[in-house]
């Protein structure tokens, strides 16, 4: 079974092309400036070359027939004709309390999509645009939505609630979501089925961090707490987002600046978080180098980075009631060992030890990173969230498939 995966940004659409009976990727890449002058396809050959193609795409339609006409392409395409592909899986981010698992998109689907975009006005609608540009050109395709939300509705009432008046949790949906959920559960279980441990029996911290970033607590296979929570700014210290902030210090903020809601929205989404704190980037490389060069807002940044990342690990192994394994994933989690080092430090009391010697270095490969005595088991896990898109998405329409041959 071939299926498209697709993840559509308000001006990207990345995709990969899986062959789920061989386990393969026949083909990825996205579209990047989509609607902007410059825009243009990445992608990466089976033989690992990157071609990028300039071409002007005003919008997701556009794009989307683009990736379709490359990879039919002579030069750059693996398939011959559309119809070889099966089924075409969707990442949603938001899915609110409709959608615990991965559905069939029908026209009620689509329905509850548009409900939910008041909870995520920025990615819910071109997550839409692509599901609607397939159904124009490939109408005959099933397709499958899988919400980044839906593995965190595991979470009890106690977990996700806030300390507002209920009425205003019935009327508006206002609790923890969470996000990255597609990425936590193929960490948590890929970290069991590499331990040979049931992953139906371990206490679970899972670490998404990079330019978005939040932390989850699994207890026997589900989502009991984590830390991003109606949208993603809350949690962690992000590249552009605040993370956890007092809500007075933002009233306060929006009379002391003059803000609006669309200019406090944009100071905790855009302005604050890494770029804001260190006044140098949002990303987590250029503030290491300006560290080595003892540039001291950006020593406190990584400090306040790194502090909240070991102080959720802390909360959720109380949560938990104690903590098995220890899971790094994401741009940073997998690639930036230093980070790494730094939030298992001082952890010891809570059984994690860390071997630097096999930490020190490692970058996006699956490895093991605690010593041998260590009684928490530490340990770095490359995401494939597109990789659980098409399982999910295989999952959820095979039969359909199946039905139509």
């Amino acid at each position: 079974m071939k299926i498209l995966v697709l993840n559509c940004g308000s001006s990207s659409v990345k995709y990969k092309l899986f062959d789920m009976d061989n386990h393969t990727t026949m083909a990825q890449g996205g579209v990047e400036k989509l609607g902007l002058p410059g825009s243009f396809l990445k992608l990466t050959t089976p033989d690992g070359r990157k071609i990028t193609l300039e071409r002007d795409l005003a919008e997701h339609t556009a794009a989307i027939g683009f990736i379709l006409d490359i990879l039919k392409d002579d030069t750059y395409g693996c398939i011959r004709s559309f119809n070889e592909i099966d089924a075409i899986g969707h990442r949603v981010v938001h899915g609110g309390e409709a959608f615990s698992g991965s559905v069939e998109i029908t026209p009620e689907v689509i329905d509850k999509m548009v409900e939910c975009i008041d909870l995520a006005p920025l990615h819910n609608p071109p997550n839409l645009k692509g599901i609607r540009a397939m159904q124009d050109l490939l109408p005959q395709t099933p397709q499958a939505g899988v919400f980044d939300t839906a593995f965190h509705q595991t979470m009890p009432d106690h977990a996700y609630m806030y300390g507002i008046p209920y009425e205003m949790y019935k009327a508006y949906g206002i609790r923890r979501y969470g996000f990255h959920g597609t990425s936590h559960r193929y960490v948590s279980a890929r970290a069991c089925e590499i331990l040979g441990v049931p992953y139906g029996q371990q206490r679970i911290v899972t670490a998404h961090i990079g330019n978005g970033g939040s932390l989850a607590a699994i207890q026997n296979g589900r989502s009991v707490d984590t830390s991003m929570g109606l949208t993603p700014v809350e949690g962690l210290l992000m590249g552009t987002r605040c993370g956890d902030i007092d809500a007075g210090a933002l009233t306060y903020l929006m009379d002391k600046e003059g803000l609006d809601v669309k200019g406090l929205s944009d100071l905790i989404n855009k302005r604050s978080g890494v770029w804001g704190l260190s006044g140098i980037s949002s990303d987590m490389r250029e503030i290491e180098s300006a560290v080595a060069g003892g540039d001291q807002r950006a020593i406190l940044t990584l400090k306040v980075y790194n502090y909240r990342i070991r102080k959720y690990i802390g909360a959720y192994a109380a949560a938990l009631g104690g903590l098995d394994i220890l899971v790094f994933t994401g741009g940073v989690g997998e690639n930036q060992w230093s980070t790494r080092e730094a939030v298992c430090s001082g952890m010891e009391f809570m059984g994690i030890r860390l071997d630097r010697e096999k930490n020190n270095g490692l970058r996006g490969e699956e490895a093991v990173i605690s010593m041998p005595d260590s009684r928490v088991t530490v340990m770095v896990v490359p995401t494939d969230e597109e990789y659980m898109i098409a399982s999910d998405t295989m999952e959820v329409l095979g039969g359909k498939r199946k039905q139509g041959d």
